[in-house]
């Protein structure tokens, strides 16, 4: 359960998928004065280094983030860019940021972050690497049934497991009708990823169908190499700020043409 190490896939393309509609509905949030919470169930580390040994292995931060900015997929003022720019000025050029550090990007006073991680090295990681974030070394699912709703009320509370265990398909529906219950003004985000044998395809239409006004981001692309089954990055998003279906549309037009 605890095994899996995102640092062989950080900046891979479900990564680039992700990063930027957290970024964009992040930066949507923060336009406004009033403070924010920003919840996470699975931080991991917060910051990985895609010129690491683990990186070139598998080669997927070459085929994502290294592509996208090279071929334009983030314009300069597109808010994934500017957090990435902001922690590869601190860490240097190899970084690339975690969603913790994504979120810590827009962080003001009077905002406030909880993030869980229960894998103990990649926990001791994220205290190094995100020190102003209030951390819970325990399983996020009970972290944030306990904190929800949250104070300040507004805000986002993204859920990115690893699907570890595949019994998280089943449950996560259920899940998160009742969070979306505590916290009905909340942005709740699930990330989830698109296997070749279409595992998530349940628990995404379950939740579509309890959800009709969320948003259902979906994009598709080739297999990391031969053999490997994620074929593709989906996020779930209840109550999307405006503009965040425009820059899921706009990404879904770059995925299509891979």
């Amino acid at each position: 359960m605890l095994s899996y190490q995102h640092a062989f896939h950080a900046g891979n393309l479900a990564d680039v998928h992700k990063h930027a509609l957290l970024a964009t509905a992040l930066a949507r949030l923060t336009d406004k004065p009033k403070p924010l919470s920003y919840l996470e169930t699975h931080a991991g580390r917060g910051l990985y280094d895609i010129a690491s040994a683990e990186a070139r292995r598998t080669g997927e931060a070459q085929a994502g983030i290294a592509r996208a900015l090279a071929e334009g997929w983030l314009p300069a003022a597109h808010p994934l860019r500017a957090a990435l720019q902001a922690v590869r000025a601190r860490h240097g050029p190899g970084a690339y940021p975690g969603s913790p550090l994504i979120a810590g990007h827009f962080m003001r006073p009077g905002d406030a972050a909880r993030l869980a991680e229960l894998h103990p090295a990649e926990y001791a990681a994220l205290a190094t690497n995100a020190p102003w974030a209030d951390l819970r070394h325990e399983d996020g699912f009970a972290m944030a049934n306990a904190l929800l709703p949250p104070t300040p009320r507004r805000g986002l509370l993204l859920i990115d497991p690893s699907y570890e265990v595949k019994a998280d398909y089943d449950r996560l529906p259920g899940w998160v009708d009742r969070m979306a219950r505590k916290w009905n003004v909340g942005m709740i985000a699930l990330w989830y990823p698109i296997l070749a044998d279409a595992r998530h395809a349940a628990m995404a239409d379950a939740l579509a169908a309890a959800h009709p006004e969320a948003l259902r981001s979906e994009v598709g692309f080739p297999p990391a190499r031969p053999g490997h089954g994620m074929v593709g990055s989906g996020m779930f998003v209840i109550n999307p700020p405006y503009g965040l279906a425009d820059e899921a549309a706009r990404l879904a037009a770059i995925y299509s043409g891979l």
